[in-house]
Parts: structure tokens; sequence; C-alpha cells
């Protein structure tokens, strides 16, 4: 079973860290007795490594890493089969000038348009098994949050029946910011069960904490580890629709969070950023700090994504120039 289908237990390993109930006071204590985010030593940590520069040599293996990497997303109002169709067309064959170009992580769509982009990827689905591409949806009253958890639980389970392998949820971030931690938990757990498929596999469940709301680095922090501790499988930086959006400094400290439950447990949570990162340049960024921080195994689709609807035109006509000598026109890569 991979690491996308296999079962898991929510609660179970947050049980084992209280010895007893998961209780709002006993998640406050927990939570709050986090130490501080040195904040200068944070951004200073992520500018050096912003820095470092790859030998030309890596960049191949850099760019291919990126889309192998990217959920190509479109999450818009205007949304729909067509513009679907269009997407997974391109997820599927990134550059139809060149075979060797890899195919991407996953299509993140809307929970209605799940059916439309798992019809139109056919045997090309991954159906949870990493070896094709995955169908992501947004979930739980995206992008706000503003629902009751009646509605949320139905519109995962609307979205895993339709064949979504992944889920990304957001938190409630105003129960959050009013220190209802206990609420934000239940809430993870539950959406978690609501993946549940009739075989007893989960889909992949991603939790939004919606950092640019989140005002500070320790709700970041504090944040980061609640979702894990709820059963999450990936934490994600944001929806994409609130500015700001992913940021190094932001990711470093997921990144650290994820590191430090690793040492803890033994097990590996994913990382996503997403929204605001359009250039290969800015990716290469945060394939050195993934690898810097928590190592090179995470470069991987089931341990990192980057939440992206432009960055694959720029990565391919990078890889482009890389072979020609020189870019291509605007008509060399899809508007989509």
């Amino acid at each position: 079973m991979t690491e996308t289908t296999k079962a898991v237990v929510p609660r179970a390993t947050a049980l084992e860290m209280f010895d007893g109930p998961v209780t709002d006071a006993n998640l406050r204590r927990y939570l709050e007795g986090i130490p501080g985010v040195d904040a200068v030593g944070l951004e200073q940590r992520a500018a050096g490594l912003g820095t470092r520069s790859i030998k030309t040599t890596s960049k191949k293996w850099a760019l291919d890493t990126i889309i192998e990497l990217i959920d190509l997303t479109t999450l818009e109002g205007a949304d729909t089969p067509g513009k679907v169709r269009s997407l997974v067309a391109k997820a599927i064959t990134p550059d139809a000038s060149d075979p060797s170009t890899p195919r991407v992580a996953a299509v993140c769509v809307y929970g209605d348009m799940v059916p439309y982009a798992v019809q139109a990827l056919g045997s090309h689905h991954s159906r949870g098994t990493d070896s094709g591409i995955n169908v992501a949806a947004v979930a739980t009253a995206f992008p706000s949050g503003r629902a009751s958890l009646a509605v949320k639980l139905s519109d995962t389970a609307d979205a895993v029946q339709s064949g979504a392998d992944e889920i990304d949820m957001v938190i409630d971030r105003g129960a959050f910011l009013a220190g209802r931690y206990g609420q934000v938990f239940d809430e993870i757990v539950a959406v978690k069960e609501a993946c549940r498929r009739a075989d007893g596999t989960y889909a992949h469940l991603k939790v939004i904490l919606e950092t640019g709301e989140l005002n500070t680095y320790d709700n970041v922090r504090r944040a980061s580890w609640l979702s894990i501790l709820a059963g999450g499988d990936f934490i994600k930086t944001s929806t994409g629709k609130v500015s700001p959006a992913a940021t190094l400094p932001v990711t470093l400290l997921m990144l650290e969070v994820v590191r430090d439950w690793h040492r803890l447990t033994g097990e590996k949570i994913g990382v996503k950023p997403a929204g605001g990162i359009r250039t290969s340049k800015d990716a290469i960024k945060y394939l050195v700090t993934v690898a810097e921080t928590v190592g090179e195994d995470w470069l991987q689709p089931h341990l990192f994504r980057f939440g992206a609807s432009s960055l694959l035109n720029d990565v391919l006509l990078q890889r482009q120039k890389m072979t020609t000598g020189h870019y291509s026109g605007a008509d060399y890569v899809t508007i989509d």
C-alpha cells in the first residue's frame, strides 16, 4: 500500500502523546507551550537558503523535479468541464514537443469538477497509487471555510466518492485565532474520517492553514502542529486567494515542524506551499530549502508539492532554453 492510500487512524498519535483525551484545555497547554519563533533568525535562514545556487548540470534535474511536484490547479468561479479537460491534457502532456517531459503530480480542482478530471485522465489517473496523476479537490467551503461542519463533511465525502485521491481542506481561522483549538482539531479529525473510502483506505488530506491570515510565525507553528496532531497528511500554506500566500520563511518554518515531528514519531508529513510561486527560479529556492531542512527524501510527490497554475509554463520555457539555447516565443506554452 502506498503512502497515499495507507489506512490511518485519526487521533491515534495525538492520543498517545497526550496520554488521554484530546481536550481543548490539553491542546491549549501543549500548543502554547511550544517555544516562540525567532522571527529574525527564521528570515535570515530563509534568505540564506534562497541565495544558494545549483550547478548547471543539476538544473535539468531541478526543473524536472519541480514539474513532478506540481499540483496543476484551476480554482476559479468560471471553471467549466472544458477548462478542466484542457488542464488535464496539459497535466498528461506538459510539452508536446518533448516527450521526455515528466508529468505533474496532480490536478487540483473544485469538488464538482472531480468527475470531469477523473474521466479526462482515464488510464493516467493514479487512483491513489502515485503511479499516475492524482486528482485533488478543495473542500470544506474553500477558501473561507465558513460553513457548518455538516456541509464541510458532505463536501469532502462527495469529492472522495467522485474519485478524488486528495482533499485540500481549510481550517477555521476564526476559531483558531480565538483560541478554540479543540474545535479546529475536531474538524480536521472529522474531515479525515470523511476521506475514508469504502475499502477502508483514506484519500490524502492536505490541511490549508491560510498563513496570510494567521498574523504571526508563532501561530503558523501552532497551526502546523495542531494539523499534524489531528491527522493531516500534508500541511499547506495557503488557498492562493489571500495575500501573502506562500513565502519562503513560512514554508521553512512548516518544514522545521515536519522535521521535528519526524524526529519525535518517525512519521513523515508532507508540505505544500501554494500561491505566488510563479518562476522556476523561485521554485528552485524551495527545493533547496526542502533538501537542507528535511532532506532530499522529501522531494517526492507524496511528501512535497507546489500548488501552482502558472509555474509550469515558466519551467517548460526554461527546459526548452536548456535544450536549444534560446527562449521560445509566447506561443510555445499554453495559457492555462
